[in-house]
This record gives structure tokens, sequence and C-alpha cells, in this order.
């Protein structure tokens, strides 16, 4: 059986952040060419790993397997409130561990958030698109990652081993690009 690939999704504004000091991502954030882009990719995804704050405003979105972050539970629960979605304490168990109990051990994890979530996997990225919005800054925000703002959401990426891209217009309107980190060994 192929491996569980994870990839990462993030829209930055230009000072490194994904959401307001209220941890709510600002309208300015919602960009219609990154709304289409991140539509697409969690579309593609056998499973979405967020935390409490970082679900997506989408129509498929309850037709996803999901895995929420949380420290309500020991290990692993069912979400009382969403038959395709498991609740994962990563003190408990690993997130193997947690995949496999969701019921996807191959195929595409799309981790979307928030910082802590997306610290856990900065050694494990097959690809982190990071879309950047030139023209937005929330300088009292919530940073993208751990370790930002002292270093760029790019610095973090670089040095966790991933090497960027080709930058991709998505949005000319707001000049917003989205730019594949890869792992330099895969």
């Amino acid at each position: 059986m192929a491996a569980l690939r994870i990839e990462g999704f993030v829209i930055v504004s230009a000072d490194g952040r994904l959401a307001n000091a209220a941890n709510v991502m600002p309208d300015d954030l919602k960009i219609e060419g990154d709304k289409r882009f991140f539509t697409a990719a969690l579309d593609r995804a056998d499973l979405v790993v967020h935390g409490r704050h970082s679900g997506e405003e989408q129509p498929n979105a309850p037709k996803r397997r999901r895995i929420i972050l949380t420290r309500k539970v020991a290990a692993t629960a069912p979400d009382p409130s969403n038959p395709k979605a498991l609740l994962w304490n990563p003190a408990g168990c690993s997130f193997d561990e947690a995949s496999r109990v969701a019921g996807v051990t191959s195929g595409m994890a799309a981790i979307i958030g928030g910082p802590a979530v997306f610290g856990m996997f900065m050694d494990r990225y097959d690809v982190f698109w990071l879309s950047v919005a030139p023209r937005v800054r929330i300088p009292d925000g919530e940073p993208c990652f751990p370790g930002v703002p002292d270093r760029t959401p790019q610095e973090v990426l670089s040095a966790h081993g991933l090497v960027a891209g080709a930058p991709e217009l998505i949005d000319a309107a707001q000049d917003v690009s989205v730019t594949p980190w890869r792992r330099a060994d895969r």
C-alpha cells in the first residue's frame, strides 16, 4: 500500500500572518484565486488535518474525512458533531496511528493549520503550498508557523529541508501567487 503523502496549504499576509489577533482569518486574506486553488486541492485530498480554528468554509467540507487536533481526548475519538471526523491528541498516539484509525493510510493528507499543526509536520511535508498576499498586512496577527515573525515563512520552510519551486500567479487582481516547497530529498 502506498504511503500517505503530506501536503500543507496556507495563504499568508506579507508579514507571514494567517489570522488576526482573535484567530480569525480576515476578509483581506479570503482571495478568490487562492480559494479556487485551495478548494481544488482539498477536493483531491483523502484526509484533511487541522486544529480547532482551521476548518474550511466550503460546500464539500462535510464530505471530507478529517482529523481535528485537540487535547480533549486521550488519543483518538470520534467527533460527536461530524461522522467523517476523528478527534486526535498527538500526545496520545502518532499521526500514523490516528490516520489509520480515521481509515486513511494512503493518498494525500492536506494539512491546513493552524500554526502548531503546521509546525508538527515540518519535517514530514512532501510539499507545502505557500500562497502569499503581498498587499495584506496583519501586524498583530497569528503567525503562520512557529518561528514567524522572527523568520519569514520561506526561511522556516527552507530550514526544514524544503526547496521553493516556481511560483504561480493565482490571482492577478490581488497579485497573489502560490509557491510549492518540496522536500529536497524526494
